[in-house]
């Protein structure tokens, strides 16, 4: 049997995503992916990919995300599908490419800086 394995990652957040014939199933972290990510927007936003080129069913997808928080875990995971249907399908790329499922999103998290309290926050200022 042909598997897949891509990696996303988004922020913190990286994702490693196992593509494989199937019936349809998606596992997160050992978790249903209805129980891992319970809202709708997140479930609609990770599939995306998949109603660009004809839906999910026929695949089953093994998900292993770490790091940071919900939102990036999702955009992570995004990424990594839209990266194994690429490799399955290499028809599909230009329109994932056009919806910017294949652009890997490169904002992080500032570093703290000396003499701050933060990434640029400054301690207040006193004219006396």
């Amino acid at each position: 049997m042909k598997e897949i394995v891509e990696t996303g990652r988004r922020k913190l957040a990286v994702a490693s995503v196992r593509m494989r014939e199937g019936a349809g199933a998606i596992e997160v972290n050992g978790k249903p992916f209805d129980q891992y990510f319970p809202l709708e927007l997140q479930r609609k936003m990770i599939l995306a990919p998949f109603e660009m080129v004809g839906g999910f069913k026929r695949h089953d997808l093994m998900i292993r995300v770490s790091g940071g928080g919900i939102e990036g875990q999702a955009m992570a995971i995004r990424l990594g599908i839209a990266r194994a249907i690429c490799i399955e399908n290499d028809e599909a790329r230009p329109d994932l490419k056009v919806k910017g499922y294949l652009t890997r999103d490169p904002r992080k998290k500032e570093r703290k800086k000396y003499g701050l309290r933060g990434a640029r926050k400054r301690g207040q200022y006193s004219k006396r």
